[in-house]
């Protein structure tokens, strides 16, 4: 379970996050939605420790993690999928999730978890996660490295960013597949409404707070029609 106390974040005394606090429960399927600029990201990255709160607390089954290196935090199974992913010059996509999965992957292996995010294997389990792999492709790619580990709580910002339509299905079909058959929790950034019909939980971050949280069933309706008013649109 994974717990934000009274969570604050402030740059030049500016707060982007201000006094959240949210629990997650075990195997949950959270959606942060809300207006650019409202703090979603810069959440997403103090519970991965890319950040570090000004104050308050962040527990993980338990045990306080708020100061725990980013490393450290990947060791207790939390995992972070970049809105913008690295790229590793010489390094092979097979070589990736290798390493991500911390024992040797078959081909065969590698070919199925990348066919989840909706890339054609083959072409590109050889290849270097470099410049010459177009931003959707990287995006893919970095979500293929945490379906490879066994994660507990697997954090993902915007993860249809730059990404096709058809490539998008197979996210959602993925995510579907995470939340049905994974016993872990998802933390998912977006502003689609397919990956909010997955959702256990939605919570609608605003000005750094939370402005509204509840079921998909409970906040769904009204968010739909500020998203017709394009309150929440990009």
């Amino acid at each position: 379970m994974l717990e934000l106390q009274h969570l604050c974040f402030e740059v030049d005394g500016k707060k982007i996050v201000n006094d959240i606090n949210l629990t997650i429960a075990d195997d949950r399927f959270t959606v942060i939605t809300g207006p650019n600029g409202g703090g979603k990201s810069t959440l997403a990255r103090l519970i991965m420790g890319i950040e570090f709160p000004t104050s308050g607390k962040i527990l993980f089954d338990g045990v306080d993690i708020t100061n725990m290196r980013i490393d450290e935090r990947a060791k207790l199974h939390i995992g972070y999928a970049f809105q913008q992913p690295p790229r590793f010059k010489g390094m092979s996509v097979q070589r990736l999730l290798t390493l991500a999965n911390g024992h040797n992957m078959s081909k065969e292996e590698c070919c199925e978890i990348l066919s989840a995010v909706g890339l054609c294997a083959n072409d590109y389990i050889d290849r270097d996660v470099d410049g010459f792999l177009s931003g959707g492709e990287v995006k893919r790619i970095e979500i293929a490295s945490l379906l490879a580990r066994d994660l507990k709580l697997s954090i993902f910002d915007e993860p249809e960013a730059g990404i096709d339509l058809w490539s998008f299905a197979k996210l959602v079909e993925t995510f579907q597949r995470l939340q049905e058959e994974r016993k872990q929790s998802i933390i998912l950034i977006s502003h689609q409404e397919r990956i909010m019909q997955l959702a256990d939980e939605i919570v609608i971050i605003e000005n750094g707070s939370i402005k509204k949280k509840g079921s998909k069933d409970e906040i769904l309706p009204s968010l739909m029609d500020e998203f017709d008013s394009c309150a929440y649109k990009k």
